[in-house]
C-alpha cells in the first residue's frame, strides 16, 4: 500500500474534528446512490397504476439493504478513525463518548 492509499484510509482533521476516511466516504456514497436509485424506481413504478406490490416490496428491501451496508460501513470506519485513535492515545473518556454517539444512530 502506498503512503498515498494509507493516507486515504486515515481520517483527517478539519476545523477541529475528524472527518470520515476518504475510502469510506467513497464506498458510502456509492452504496447512498444505489440506495436512491432503488428509491427513484420505486417512485417511478408508483406512479403507474399497474404497480406490483410485490416489486415495490422487493425495491424497498433493497433500498434497506443498501442503507443498512452504508450505515456499516460508516460505523467501521468511525470505530477504527476515531475510537481507535482515541483508544491509542489513552482517553478512555473520548472512547465512550465516540462509541456512545455512533450507537444512538445504530
Amino acid at each position: 500500500m502506498s503512503a498515498e492509499q494509507a493516507h486515504a484510509h486515515l481520517a483527517h482533521e478539519v476545523g477541529g474534528r475528524l472527518c470520515m476516511p476518504e475510502v469510506a466516504r467513497k464506498v458510502v456514497t456509492r452504496r447512498l446512490t444505489i440506495a436512491k436509485g432503488h428509491l427513484e424506481s420505486i417512485l417511478q413504478a408508483l406512479q403507474k397504476h399497474d404497480a406490483y406490490c410485490v416489486d415495490v416490496l422487493r425495491q424497498i428491501k433493497a433500498v434497506e439493504g443498501a442503507l443498512e451496508k452504508a450505515g456499516q460501513i460508516t460505523l467501521e470506519s468511525h470505530l477504527r478513525a476515531h475510537v481507535a485513535t482515541a483508544a491509542e492515545r489513552g482517553d478512555t473518556e473520548t472512547i465512550v463518548e465516540e462509541l456512545m454517539d455512533a450507537l444512538r444512530y445504530r
